[in-house]
């Protein structure tokens, strides 16, 4: 019987991890993350003058490109995350992440979206102003509901006795 209760007591003090992990979280993620994308961004260059073809194979392009960056960012975010003291993913925390993600991704864009769209480089950058703004409300929104759907990766859960805002 004490076998028993010290296995239970050693299981409580031992925290699970939760929720999807591992690569297996990283390809859902960015599947319907960009998928979710290409149709948004393909509908606003639509609706900012650029052809339905130009549209999609430039959101195609991006896509491609944000899901390396993607898979690079988070790759470096989420090792430098486990090395944080308090866990979790608070307000401050979340708004990092989405700024150094779009911002980041911007500076790659600006010039391929010139070139794509045959304009100059400030009129790319007000583009991707336009874009960016959009893309940081859908990113913090994308991220918070797939935190909530699929739970925390294991960088950001909750240890036991820690307190951390999810």
């Amino acid at each position: 019987m004490s076998l028993s209760v010290s296995s239970s007591v050693d299981a409580a003090a031992t925290p699970k991890i939760t929720g999807l992990q591992g690569p297996w979280r990283r390809v859902v993620f960015v599947g319907l993350y960009e998928l979710i994308a290409i149709f948004c961004a393909s509908g606003l260059f639509m609706l900012i003058g650029q052809q339905a073809g130009e549209s999609g194979a430039m959101a195609i392009a991006a896509s491609v490109i944000a899901m390396t960056w993607n898979v690079t960012f988070n790759h470096w975010f989420e090792r430098w995350e486990l090395r944080q003291a308090v866990k979790g993913r608070s307000l401050k925390r979340r708004i990092a992440h989405a700024l150094g993600f779009e911002g980041g991704l911007g500076a790659i864009l600006i010039p391929i979206m010139a070139w794509w769209f045959g304009i100059s480089l400030w009129e790319a950058t007000v583009m991707e102003a336009g874009m960016l703004a959009f893309f940081l409300v859908y990113t913090y929104a994308f991220n918070w509901s797939f935190d909530r759907i699929f739970g925390l990766p294991a960088s950001a859960q909750v240890q036991a006795g820690s307190a951390a805002t999810q």
